[in-house]
């Protein structure tokens, strides 16, 4: 059975959300893609509120197992991290409402993840995307790609369904993977 992961790359203006199955061998398959838009000409509370009816549609609709939201860091527009926030906040409340985990990842985490590098650009992810999912074309707007990517990180750092733990789904060099970002962030592992 599929592990459904249903990606959030918030935002105000455009919210990506993108939900993607993860199967047992860790192939990802595209279930929907849409970006959620609002014009800057309405009120705060219509914004949100659209965001948040779109987001519950989705969960309805698809039923995923999980959620993966982008992790809201500080930047110096204090503008776009208050939407940012916004955003997220609807989804966790519509996530929670359905007993449903969420997840945070980083961008940085993100990209690491679909494309092996954390300091990769938006071009890449989307192009990793595409091929991860075996689009035919890119997905657009970039929105779109970053919650796909969102929901493949989520999918593959868990464990998918039917796995008795991360560790029995892991692959010999995904075992080798985790172990090396665990030391990584903890020195005091290495033997």
């Amino acid at each position: 059975m599929a592990l459904r992961v249903l990606g959030v790359d918030p935002g105000l203006t455009r919210c990506g959300v993108g939900i993607v199955d993860i199967a047992p061998d860790r192939r990802a398959t595209l279930v929907a893609v849409e970006v959620i838009r609002t014009s800057h000409e309405l009120d705060l509370a219509a914004r949100v509120r659209a965001i948040q009816l779109g987001v519950i549609a989705l969960l309805d609709v698809h039923s995923p197992h999980a959620v993966a939201l982008e992790r809201v860091f500080a930047q110096q527009n204090v503008r776009t991290v208050m939407g940012t926030a916004q955003a997220s906040g609807v989804v966790l409340a519509a996530a929670a409402e359905r007993g449903l985990t969420v997840a945070l990842h980083t961008p940085t985490e993100v990209k690491a993840a679909v494309t092996g590098h954390g300091g990769a650009d938006k071009n890449q992810v989307t192009a990793m995307v595409q091929r991860i999912l075996r689009l035919d074309a890119p997905p657009k707007p970039a929105d779109a790609a970053d919650a796909l990517a969102l929901a493949i990180c989520h999918g593959w750092r868990g464990a998918p369904a039917g796995a008795a733990s991360v560790s029995d789904a892991l692959t010999p060099a995904q075992r080798a993977w985790r172990d090396a970002e665990r030391t990584a962030r903890n020195p005091r592992l290495e033997k």
